[in-house]
């Protein structure tokens, strides 16, 4: 089997990549440091998958460390994960994440540099990149195709803006890089099994977990940031993705640049915009639970909707997504129903 490293793995949108790759032949290897994931997920993983996955525990920004891994399992593919990922958090700690997403994607790139030269690789592992819509700022309409200029309203998104553009320029340096780029739009849901799911350090900053949150009785009330927006109800809107869609995103990447020459951008979802009380009207649907919503002042950095065209997705990957808003929901409260407190109480 091909192995595949996997940069953040035991995280929300690396676990369930990592099943996912498994279950289509690959050999997953998870690199963590667990600094906003939890050992447990290995445990789990294993359960789901009937092996233990190998484990690098580590940090992306330690380079010569992370050349050895490169040299020890000798994977066909990376998929890049490793990285903070909270809007908020970086209006308000915008070093943080220039230092850890920006400093981990060139540590990752010179290491895989590293690795080829010395282990005499005639190229360096295939890379997928973990990017995000963010980079499309304020979109002027939608839904939005690869092409929309790029552009950015928090230093989250400009760190994956920039990653980008690093990968372009090492591309132009060195064809023999394969990189595929995957614009996330906003994953949700759980794997169906309730093993493994999507479970943040302290209050959520995405709108699933807060919602899963309160309808298990962990918060009193999901605060709805906005009600004013130019939208068919005023609070925002988004591309809703099931994670397990995500991950086999990810695959098909993977068998994409494998098997076919040339790099890519794309965008991964749906091609459907959800406002805030859609999901959440849903997710009361779904889980017979109540969740009570106070709306509050909208959030720096945010925007009023941002759903994609996924066209280029089916072209060039086969892929699609196929689960729609009630089956995330559904799989999100199954995760949290039986895991009320996330994997810190296991």
């Amino acid at each position: 089997m091909s192995s595949v490293l996997l940069t953040g793995g035991a995280g929300y949108i690396g676990s369930h990549t990592a099943v996912t790759l498994q279950a289509d032949g690959f050999e997953p290897v998870v690199l963590d440091n667990f600094s906003n994931s939890h050992p447990l997920v290995m445990d789990r993983l294993a359960q789901i998958t009937g092996r233990d996955m190998p484990l690098e525990q580590g940090d992306v920004l330690d380079t010569g460390w992370l050349s050895q891994v490169l040299l020890r399992h000798r994977p066909a593919a990376i998929v890049h994960f490793a990285g903070d990922k909270a809007v908020g958090e970086s209006v308000a700690q915008p070093l943080k994440y220039f230092h850890n997403n920006i400093g981990g994607a060139v540590s990752l790139m010179r290491a895989m540099v590293q690795a080829t030269a010395e282990g005499g690789w005639e190229r360096p592992p295939a890379l997928v990149f973990s990017s995000s819509a963010t980079v499309y700022g304020d979109p002027a309409s939608v839904p939005i195709t690869e092409d929309f200029p790029r552009s950015h309203t928090n230093p989250y998104g400009h760190t994956k803006l920039v990653i980008e553009d690093m990968l372009a320029a090492q591309i132009a340096a060195d064809p023999s890089w394969r990189v595929g780029v995957l614009r996330y739009f906003n994953p949700v849901g759980a794997h169906p099994s309730g093993l493994i799911g999507e479970d943040p350090e302290g209050p959520p900053n995405n709108l699933m977990p807060y919602v899963s949150q309160v309808a298990v009785g962990r918060r009193p009330f999901l605060q709805v940031y906005g009600s004013d927006y130019p939208t068919p109800d005023g609070t925002g809107v988004r591309d809703y993705i099931h994670v397990m869609d995500l991950a086999a995103g990810h695959v098909a990447a993977v068998r994409s640049l494998l098997q076919t020459p040339g790099s890519f951008t794309v965008n991964l979802g749906t091609g459907r915009g959800h406002s805030v009380l859609e999901v959440v009207r849903a997710f009361e649907r779904v889980s017979g639970r109540p969740v009570p919503f106070r709306f509050t002042d909208r959030r720096a950095g945010d925007v009023a909707q941002c759903w994609a065209d996924p066209t280029r997705a089916r072209q060039r990957l086969g892929w699609c997504a196929t689960r729609g808003l009630d089956e995330m929901c559904a799989d999100a409260w199954r995760w949290q129903s039986r895991n009320p407190q996330g994997y810190r109480a296991g």
